[in-house]
């Protein structure tokens, strides 16, 4: 544990706080505590839990956005482009479950300012599925009269599998991702060639 920099230990021991308990029931010494540290050690790394919490959630938003939009351009097919970004945006979200969970639904612990940035890094994430959905509407391969509620539908459905997910569970990261890119490709009608 002690080769591991004391910045990211804090940050991996507040992601298993935070999974666990919420930001709010989470203190600072748990968050130390659990990270091999003395209780003032947290603040040392970082100017607050709530400093923490943003480092986190932003790096985690940043990170599936980018992974999606290289989903996006790593094909020209609406069919295998939506198969793609939701394969790898639900396969995050198994991967990472306990982060992904502290990401998806510890926002509303974030300063404005930070909920603010936070959210536009949703934003985007919501344009990369449905520009996606509505190029395969255009082409005549996906039938959707909703193209940005079918997004949500989609974006929603991979974030609430940290819900349920189970790393010592019956079902893979990659077992999920290809379930969760075929039910995808069932709600736009699109099944692949």
């Amino acid at each position: 544990m002690t080769d591991v920099p004391a910045r990211e230990r804090l940050m991996d021991a507040a992601v298993e706080a935070f999974a666990e308990r919420g930001f709010h029931a989470t203190t600072t010494r748990d968050i130390s505590t659990r990270a091999g540290m003395s209780p003032a050690a947290l603040y040392v790394h970082h100017a607050s839990k709530e400093q923490l919490l943003y480092e986190i959630s932003s790096a985690g938003h940043q990170n599936t956005r980018n992974m999606i939009l290289a989903a996006y351009a790593s094909t020209a097919d609406p069919v295998d482009r939506l198969a793609t970004i939701h394969f790898e945006f639900s396969k995050w979200h198994a991967v990472h479950s306990k982060r992904a969970r502290v990401v998806q639904y510890e926002i509303s612990a974030l300063t404005p300012e930070h909920r603010k940035e936070v959210a536009g890094y949703r934003r985007d994430i919501e344009r990369v599925y449905r520009d996606a959905i509505a190029e395969g509407v255009e082409k005549g391969v996906f039938e959707v009269d909703d193209v940005p509620g079918t997004a949500l539908a989609l974006i929603s459905m991979a974030i609430d599998l940290v819900r349920w997910y189970q790393p010592d569970g019956p079902r893979t990261p990659d077992a999920v991702g290809h379930l969760y890119a075929d039910l995808a490709l069932r709600a736009v009608g699109a099944t692949r060639s």
